[in-house]
């Protein structure tokens, strides 16, 4: 038993002398319960609205107030009829509810109850979990108060009129398929370097470290624009998923966030010193946040505010959205550049980290 008592001795040593085995022993669960504890949530409280009202009446105002002061809605303010598809390609507002001209009669004359809806809800049905939940909410909050019958009410899905959950889920896979694979492909690739001692004979060659890094990211960017082309044409002719938007500004958008994965790869590289514990930080490190904070299945809004900060640091959740306003929407190239320069922005960042981290080295 002595000698046994010496083996676990020894490994228990070898634990606590090696911080990052404490660091994920210790620190993924409490990460993981925070996550998934806040973060999980289908339940839809966070809903931008707005209204079009033929004139501000009384019954009307009170109608929006009940909306706004509740939870779940948000008031963005009040819009013309015309306004109403720019609204929501825009992202402005998720809903818009058009009150009917004769509102204020059709509420309380008992002959008109069976005409034509006295309020029209217009949802953004890029994301279905949102209309759904939000029809429903929308409906039970509208009807009834002060008319002498329920309120007709009608309900419009822009976008996605058959609710199909493929519209929302493929952009989202695309984003975690795309950096998962990205990432892994550049970063093994060049740990692999690294452990076999090429890389270090490759950095001291007359080359320039940018030269040497953008040759080895080059056959995986065009791999990575095989499965882009194979993706959508998968994406449109088997899951019916529109192309409604402009496909150069799909394939420019998509390939610039291909660009990311790689130099994100390329930046695990320079402190991951085996291919195993690369595979390991771009499997369970980013595996999780994407899932979770890139709005892929969980509405971000719903979260604590710490994690709706975090998000803005997760890439994906940037060409997610894109891709939706994009794909489903069919906006123009101009309602997707706060997205496109984030990313932009996130690519430059990461590719100066990593070729900083290579010439560290060389010194």
């Amino acid at each position: 038993m002595g000698g046994f008592g010496s083996f676990v001795r020894k490994e228990a040593l070898h634990i606590l002398r090696d911080p990052r085995t404490m660091l994920i022993v210790l620190l993924m669960p409490v990460v993981q319960m925070l996550l998934f504890g806040f973060a999980i949530s289908t339940e839809v409280n966070n809903i931008d609205f707005a209204a079009v009202v033929p004139g501000h009446s009384e019954e009307i105002r009170r109608q929006v107030e009940r909306m706004a002061s509740n939870d779940y809605f948000t008031f963005q303010g009040y819009i013309s009829s015309e306004d109403i598809d720019a609204v929501l390609r825009r992202g402005d507002a998720d809903l818009v509810v058009v009150f009917d001209r004769d509102y204020d009669r059709r509420i309380t004359d008992t002959t008109r109850w069976q005409d034509a809806p006295a309020i029209q809800l217009v949802f953004d049905a890029s994301n279905p979990n949102i209309a759904a939940s939000g029809a429903g909410y929308a409906q039970r909050m509208l009807s009834g108060t002060g008319a002498v019958f329920p309120v007709q009410i009608e309900t419009h899905t822009m976008y996605n009129p058959q609710m199909k959950s493929a519209y929302n889920f493929v952009p989202g896979i695309m984003g975690l398929v795309f950096l998962l694979i990205c990432a892994m492909m550049t970063s093994v690739s060049i740990v692999r370097e690294k452990e076999t001692g090429t890389m270090e004979v490759l950095l001291v060659s007359p080359v320039r470290p940018l030269w040497i890094v953008l040759a080895k990211m080059i056959p995986y960017f065009v791999l990575s624009c095989v499965n882009l082309t194979t993706i959508l044409l998968l994406a449109h002719f088997a899951l019916d998923v529109p192309l409604t938007g402009s496909l150069v500004s799909v394939l420019g958008v998509s390939l610039l966030y291909i660009a990311l994965a790689l130099a994100l790869g390329l930046f695990i590289s320079t402190f991951a010193r085996t291919q195993v514990v690369a595979i390991l930080i771009c499997g369970m490190l980013l595996l999780m946040p994407v899932i979770m904070l890139s709005n892929m299945i969980f509405p971000v809004e719903n979260m604590p505010g710490v994690l709706q900060a975090l998000s803005c640091i997760i890439p994906a959740r940037w060409y997610i959205e894109a891709m939706r306003k994009l794909m489903i929407e069919g906006v123009e190239f101009g309602a997707v550049l706060r997205e496109f320069f984030i990313l932009l922005g996130m690519t430059v960042a990461l590719v100066v980290a990593a070729l900083k981290k290579f010439n560290d080295k060389l010194e």
